[in-house]
């Protein structure tokens, strides 16, 4: 185990005062790295914590975190419980209990992260979980940014300092240090991917070629390598970013596929995504913006909605549910769902800025606030009336923000698109007595 030390001096892992907190289930790889971690803890100047959850799947689990609770109170060794209702998190939100699981364990991390309890997270993976994961990805059809595996560091923050040791070696450990652990019975139920993968799928590849492991992993570094590589070319500057939405030039999409491949999963990263997005929703996402109309959207997992707008591909993870809408016209502000904010003013003239100004008195009294309908129509400014979609396809505005554009409209005729254009039927004149000017507040 003393390689482990040397990885960690080599690569800063922890760094002289840090509070790790080492992510502990009672088997016997995350005991003997609490158990070493702990050893060297004093002569490296950095603090052991233990983070134990039980996730509700298991008659036994309860136990299992009380046994790693008496372990720490024993060995002097500060440590949180925490528990969380796996099966209910994962029929709420359609996971699998292997998915729910895993955003319940990060959910504790972040959290205990977020409030500077700990400063890393140790994790017990090792040569073998790392072989694992690689052939789970292949089998998923992961491309070669999957193939890589499991890094030591991820965010600065996770860290699997027992990544390049060997199963033997930890076993010898814990024999060696007499460490008490709990096996976990579910670790024999095949149903579950990964269990798959070690008990039945791994034993009869190194009966037929014993260094499989060591080739795997071997594979997995050059991987990284070429992956290293060629995300040190995709252009920088090819985003446009906002909250949850990143659109992205269909100039771009003529680069070498393994470039725009990146580049869609950095752009997936900006909006939150950084997970369950497989190599055929790249594909898909490629060959969307190289064929699809204007105008069209895909759907994929996680709530990503791709869309194609006119000289970009847009992709947003938020997908706004249907509201109803209908405010007065009025002096003030509104506040428009999914949009922002309108502020109304009355003023004494017209600037020269990016505010609407109207003929307050030309403004039908009955007009309102509202979405879109259809029938809607519009008399450009300077004259000649169009149908509202038609006109907002000329002005460029993307489909998926139409249904939220607030209107100032009276039965279907429409005198307001805000930041867009007033009805020349209400426009300013020498002879207009009450100027109203309209500005925007966008989410």
């Amino acid at each position: 185990m003393e390689n482990i030390k040397k990885l960690i001096q080599k690569y800063g892992l922890i760094k002289e005062g840090d509070v790790v907190g080492v992510g502990v289930s009672g088997g016997k790889d995350s005991m003997a790295l609490l158990h070493y971690l702990n050893s060297i803890s004093h002569d490296m100047g950095f603090e052991v914590v233990a983070i134990t959850i039980d996730h509700c799947i298991r008659e036994n689990s309860a136990l299992d975190a009380m046994f790693v609770m008496d372990y720490c109170k024993n060995n002097r060794i500060r440590a949180y419980k925490f528990k969380i209702d796996v099966p209910a998190l994962a029929k709420e939100k359609s996971l699998s209990l292997e998915s729910a699981g895993r955003e319940a364990r990060f959910g504790v991390f972040n959290s205990l992260i977020s409030r500077g309890t700990v400063d890393k997270i140790a994790l017990a993976h090792h040569q073998s979980d790392q072989a694992e994961t690689v052939l789970m990805h292949l089998f998923r059809g992961s491309g070669v940014s999957g193939l890589k595996g499991m890094g030591l560091v991820r965010d600065n923050v996770f860290i699997r300092p027992m990544l390049k040791t060997d199963e033997k070696t930890i076993w010898k450990y814990v024999l060696d240090n007499d460490i008490e652990y709990r096996e976990d019975e579910s670790n024999q139920e095949n149903e579950y991917n990964r269990n798959y993968i070690r008990n039945v799928i791994m034993p009869l590849i190194e009966k037929r070629w014993p260094n499989a492991i060591q080739s795997i992993l071997n594979f997995a570094d050059l991987a990284s390598r070429d992956d290293e590589y060629i995300n040190s070319q995709v252009p920088t500057d090819a985003f446009i970013i906002k909250e949850k939405e990143v659109k992205i030039p269909l100039t771009y999409f003529v680069y070498p596929t393994p470039i725009v491949s990146r580049m869609i999963t950095r752009a997936l990263g900006y909006i939150g995504v950084n997970k369950d997005i497989e190599s055929k929703h790249i594909d898909m996402i490629i060959s969307f913006a190289n064929s699809a109309e204007n105008g069209k959207r895909i759907d994929l997992p996680l709530k990503v909605c791709v869309h194609k707008e006119y000289d970009y591909v847009t992709l947003t993870n938020k997908q706004k549910k249907e509201v109803v809408f209908e405010e007065k016209h009025k002096l003030g502000t509104i506040v428009v769902p999914n949009y922002g904010k309108l502020i109304t003013k009355k003023v004494d003239k017209c600037d020269s800025d990016n505010k609407l100004y109207y003929d307050a008195d030309k403004v039908p009294k009955t007009a309102k606030w509202r979405f879109r309908h259809s029938g809607d129509v519009f008399e450009k400014f300077g004259g000649g009336t169009k149908k509202l979609k038609s006109y907002l396809i000329d002005k460029k505005i993307p489909a998926r923000l139409r249904e939220y554009l607030p209107l100032l409209c009276d039965g279907n005729e429409v005198y307001i698109i805000p930041g867009v254009e007033i009805s020349d039927k209400i426009k300013v004149t020498d002879k207009t007595k009450r100027i109203y000017c309209i500005a925007e507040e966008r989410e």
